[in-house]
C-alpha cells in the first residue's frame, strides 16, 4: 500500500489548514499556487508545520479527523512537541 501523510499549514493570517496527501512535497506545492484547498487559496502563502507519515489512505484519514478536532492550543503542543524542522526543510528544499 501507498504511504499517505497527514499534515499542517499555517495560513498567512496564522490560521492552521489540516489535510492529507499521498505527496507532501507536491501538495505544499499546489496549496502556494492557488490550486488546493478553497480554504488556502486566499490565505497564502502557506508554510508546512507539521506532518505524520502513515501506513495508508484510512489510517491518514481518520488521523486528519482526529487532528481537526483539536482546538487552536492543542495543534500548536503538537507542532512544537514534534520539533520537525529538519524534517520539514528536507520537504521544502526539493521543490
Amino acid at each position: 500500500m501507498d504511504k499517505a501523510y497527514v499534515y499542517i499549514v499555517k495560513c498567512s493570517d496564522k490560521s492552521f489548514y489540516t489535510g492529507y496527501t499521498n505527496d507532501l512535497r507536491a501538495r505544499m506545492v499546489k496549496h502556494n499556487q492557488g490550486l488546493g484547498a478553497k480554504y488556502t487559496r486566499g490565505r497564502r502563502p502557506v508554510t508546512l508545520v507539521y506532518f505524520e507519515e502513515l501506513p495508508d489512505k484510512s489510517q491518514a484519514l481518520s488521523r486528519e479527523a482526529a487532528i481537526k478536532k483539536m482546538k487552536r492550543g492543542q495543534k500548536l503542543k503538537l507542532i512544537e512537541r514534534a520539533d520537525q524542522k529538519e524534517g520539514i526543510a528536507k520537504i521544502i528544499e526539493k521543490e
